[in-house]
């Protein structure tokens, strides 16, 4: 038996988001400063710069993690690796490789309850079975899942044009049906999300954080030809092609990793 006091208790922290066992929480403000880093802290709090935390109660599930980002456990918590044996280690291995994702991600499983590392980036908790099914991740945005839900390695079906567009030529792929949880650098409340009937959206460089995996996501010139492209002052856009959904993130946000830099 084990009980957890003064976390989810705690005065200065409020839960942001719940479900399937899992619960965002966030710190309204950062108490452990120093005097040189006290105003920085400060005006973070302000401005909605908080460190957040994952919190898994396992209940009997089984939890996929990010490499590296657990902190602490507490009860009945067994961790195991993603690994069926060589071949399926090579494989997970090479797919890691071509995104910024690890391939073996570990899984934890049991009756405890498992708390990964802070962030300064928002946590979403996405729901597959809104994305019918399926979805495609920005590279870097993993941190939790389900373990039934599958991952796979997905390629664009224009590789020229991606190279030419300096954009990567995978993404990972999570389907099923489950809940996964996502390292967003923008809040929830402030992305777009646009849905598709058999339509097409085009977006002028790399805003968009997730999208249905049904979609058909390609690199392309903005216009027709080299000379249409220069006089419109844009080269390459992201197409995103079908019926689906896309959030999209409506700036560049770099508050936080710059926030995140100067606290440490």
């Amino acid at each position: 038996m084990f009980k957890i006091n003064n976390l989810q208790d705690n005065d200065d922290i409020r839960i942001a988001d719940a479900k399937a066992g899992m619960k965002v929480i966030e710190y309204m403000s950062d108490l452990s400063v120093m005097p040189h880093t006290a105003i920085t802290a400060y005006y973070c709090s302000r401005m909605n710069v908080r460190k957040r935390q994952l919190i898994i109660d396992l209940k009997n599930n089984e939890y996929t993690v990010s490499l590296g980002s657990m902190q602490w456990s507490v009860g009945d918590v067994e961790a195991v690796a993603d690994v069926k044996g060589v071949g399926d280690f090579l494989g997970k291995a090479i797919k890691g490789s071509v995104t910024k994702e690890s391939g073996v991600k570990p899984k934890y499983k049991g009756t405890g309850v498992l708390v990964l590392e802070p962030t300064y980036k928002h946590i979403l908790l996405e729901d597959l079975s809104t994305w019918n099914g399926g979805i495609v991740l920005d590279d870097g945005l993993f941190l939790a899942c389900e373990s039934k839900i599958q991952q796979n390695v997905v390629m664009r079906n224009n590789l020229s044009s991606a190279v030419l567009g300096n954009e990567g030529l995978f993404n990972l792929s999570l389907s099923g049906n489950g809940y996964v949880a996502l390292e967003s650098p923008v809040p929830k409340e402030e992305l777009v999300e646009i849905e598709l009937q058999n339509d097409i959206l085009r977006i002028d460089g790399n805003f968009a954080v997730a999208w249905s995996k049904e979609l058909e996501f390609t690199v392309q010139k903005s216009t027709k030809s080299l000379i249409g492209s220069a006089i419109s002052g844009e080269g390459f856009v992201n197409v995103f092609k079908g019926t689906g959904k896309v959030l999209m993130a409506p700036v560049r946000n770099l508050t936080t990793a710059s926030a995140t830099s100067m606290i440490k």
